[in-house]
């Protein structure tokens, strides 16, 4: 009897929980998820011969796991043992530097086992969480303070340290984009953040002049965006995805006809520039109709930030929106040469364990905040 007493309000809150499920956001999730599988699918049946379509499904049925995990916990359980959850953090980063394998000239992988574990992309989730629960403990009137600011600051910077040094330089701006998007809804004060924003623009110039703070290749990215570079070396991928899109024209050749991608003309297309197989097989049409789908998706996630009454879960929402906003507007830019090539992947698209188990964990988390705040109206 008391069994089933004790489990009586353990049902109820999870058949309230259940009831409110923000199903919009599932969707939109869903399609951004079966465009990429899609587009996965084309580029095997092209020159790749990859197998890259069968094993992202095996790590989308693994990213179950964390998407239940965000979604089943309650968001207070997360504050309580965030402490815990930030030594785990640097616990991953600090590995990486010492036991990770190495990959491009990059040292950024863990091995478990059959599995490959990138520490840096979750590091954004568990870092917004910490980052969320300093602010959260702290007065309306210490949020104000220069002190607070510059503690959040060092919060966010200890693990963007580890990420820089990997190198993973696209992977330490997703992480101070969201530690800014964290910072507002907080209510820290604009000119603090401006401040900082000189501050890193001023240190990136200097990092041209100083050796061994940014790599060559780095370096060079960033002067093929302003219309230098060598077409052959790093413009190269930039021009490449032009040539795909051009090909796609207005509502492109068809799917799984694309031509640059079934003759592998652009590199790294099923991970960095999987929006190129959209904009040749899909054209303008194709590209605009994706574009909608994630402008919804992110509407989703404002209405649940708008909406929520606890500061704590405006938080948690602000800087999953912050860090998947980032990724999705850096990775169609350096597709269309507006942005310098920081190898940052596209939302549920790309290729990648750890890049889709972050995304599933995100949604997760989203959706457990959606069901723990009043309803929301389309």
């Amino acid at each position: 009897m008391s069994a089933a007493t004790s489990s009586g309000p353990l049902m109820e809150a999870r058949t309230q929980q259940a009831q409110h499920i923000d199903w919009w956001l599932v969707l939109a999730s869903l399609v951004l998820l079966l465009v990429g599988l899609m587009s996965l699918y084309s580029i095997d049946a092209g020159a790749s011969g990859g197998r890259y379509f069968l094993n992202q499904v095996i790590r989308l049925a693994i990213g179950i796991v964390p998407f239940l995990a965000l979604y089943l916990v309650s968001p207070k359980a997360l504050q309580r043992y965030a402490s815990v959850l930030y030594v785990v953090n640097l616990t991953f980063l600090g590995l990486v530097l010492i036991v990770g394998s190495t990959k491009g000239g990059a040292q950024r992988w863990l091995n478990l086992g059959p599995l490959e574990f990138q520490p840096s992309e979750m590091s954004k989730l568990l870092t917004v969480i910490t980052l969320a629960t300093f602010f959260a403990s702290r007065e309306p009137a210490q949020l104000r303070s220069l002190s607070t600011f510059v503690l959040s600051l060092v919060h966010v910077l200890v693990p963007i340290a580890f990420i820089f040094k990997q190198p993973h330089l696209g992977a330490s701006l997703a992480m101070l984009v969201a530690w800014a998007g964290v910072s507002l809804c907080a209510g820290v004060k604009v000119r603090y953040l401006l401040g900082t924003v000189l501050g890193a623009a001023a240190i990136i110039g200097l990092a041209f002049v100083v050796p061994g703070v940014l790599k060559d290749y780095q370096k060079e990215r960033i002067i093929a965006l302003l219309g230098g570079g060598d077409p052959k070396g790093s413009r190269f991928h930039a021009l490449r995805a032009q040539s795909a899109f051009a090909a796609g024209n207005l509502t492109g050749v068809g799917y799984m006809k694309g031509e640059q991608k079934n003759a592998g003309f652009v590199p790294e297309q099923q991970t960095d520039f999987i929006f190129t197989v959209i904009g040749e097989e899909g054209g303008l049409v194709g590209c605009t109709l994706v574009l909608a789908a994630f402008g919804f998706f992110f509407y989703r996630i404002w209405l649940i930030l708008y909406r929520s009454q606890d500061r704590f879960h405006q938080m948690l929402a602000a800087g999953v929106f912050s860090y998947l906003a980032f990724h999705t507007v850096a990775n169609i830019g350096m597709n269309l040469e507006l942005l310098p090539v920081v190898g940052l992947w596209l939302p549920f698209m790309s290729f990648g364990g750890t890049a889709i188990w972050l995304c599933l964990a995100s949604v997760g988390l989203l959706l457990n905040i959606r069901s723990r705040e009043k309803p929301v109206l389309f």
